[in-house]
């Protein structure tokens, strides 16, 4: 259930009505936007029923939320979620762009790409120094020496970092580092890991399993926002099909679905979702076309050198190409916002 309250609810009302839900055998869960507080009912229990809410000072309505997610979907908050990070804002009117190595290979390499994003015109750093691989033999990234270069990175270029957190116990270290948590596919269901991330006051970026249906993956957000955090970003990154021409089918049909029924931003990575490099940049810009907050896109000053993920690489020349075409295609739409009759 949903207590929305009267827009002049006195603070002392809406702490006797979370304090009323909580004394129930539920937990309250206290959201305060611009014009109106929230109050989400979680862990529903039959003692709190909505004719007694209705009775209680400063509640204005009480709404049945009839998805299996409830903090993370649109009946909870109308208006979308927006997450200001180093002067953009994710969610917002302007996509915005991560670009990096899929793995921090040295110091020199990550400070040559990091510069290579910033001059592009790119908006945040990406790179992997703890690397969950497929096979023990793959390189597993640098560990805590990554994330001192990618810090080195974010000091030298003024570009926010956003790295991958493995487990929970390594939470407090990444997040000392990064100013993005990165959850990846293969922990999209690690429900201790999602709580861990949820209690620290940091935007989580979460990618969706590989074979994750939509409702299992804002389920999986709702283990994060249930824990108080709700800075959190959606990345589909492709899921597992038939199909043998690509490394995973990437599902555009996500990111509009998402945005019915879900509050909560989500950006495109079309290098995992696609495993091509010849492919990254139709599908970029056809994630933008869909309705994505912004792209993850795997950059390498030389990509035939890269440790990992190779072949799902833009080089300087091509990542250049296709920040030209977003700018492009940003001030087309922005002309189509303002200019819609002179554009039809």
């Amino acid at each position: 259930m949903v207590i929305v309250m009267h827009a002049n609810a006195s603070k002392q009302e809406i702490m006797q009505v979370a304090h009323y839900i909580n004394q129930h055998g539920a937990k309250a869960h206290v959201s305060r936007g611009e014009e109106r507080t929230i109050i989400g009912v979680i862990g529903y229990k039959h003692q709190v029923r909505r004719e007694h809410l209705l009775t209680l000072s400063g509640v204005e309505k009480v709404i049945p939320i009839s998805k299996p997610y409830k903090l993370v979907s649109r009946e909870f908050k109308k208006d979308n979620t927006l997450i200001p990070l180093n002067g953009v804002t994710i969610g917002g009117p302007q996509p915005v762009i991560i670009a990096g190595p899929c793995s921090v290979e040295s110091e020199k390499q990550i400070l040559e790409t990091a510069h290579l994003v910033k001059e592009n015109g790119g908006h945040l750093l990406r790179g992997g120094a703890f690397k969950p691989r497929s096979s023990p033999y793959s390189f597993q990234g640098l560990g805590e020496q990554g994330l001192k270069y990618l810090q080195r990175a974010k000091n030298e270029t003024g570009l926010y970092i956003v790295t991958e957190v493995l487990e929970a116990m390594y939470v407090p270290l990444v997040a000392d580092y990064a100013d993005v948590l990165q959850i990846g596919a293969r922990n999209m269901q690690n429900y201790e890991l999602l709580k861990a991330v949820g209690r620290i006051k940091k935007p989580v970026l979460l990618k969706r399993g590989m074979s994750a249906q939509l409702t299992e993956f804002l389920m999986s957000a709702e283990y994060i926002m249930s824990e108080g955090n709700e800075q959190i970003i959606l990345c589909e990154r492709g899921i597992r099909t038939f199909v043998e021409y690509s490394r995973n089918t990437l599902d555009l049909n996500v990111v509009p679905a998402v945005k019915n029924i879900s509050h909560l931003p989500i950006m495109v990575d079309p290098s995992h979702g696609t495993g091509r490099r010849d492919l990254i940049e139709p599908l970029s810009l056809a994630a933008l076309a869909a309705g994505a907050d912004g792209l993850m896109i795997e950059v390498h000053p030389r990509p035939e050198e890269a440790w990992s993920d190779a072949d799902q690489t833009l080089s300087p020349t091509v990542f250049k190409r296709l920040m030209h075409k977003i700018k492009l295609f940003v001030e087309w739409q922005q002309k189509l916002i303002e200019e819609p009759a002179e554009i039809n």
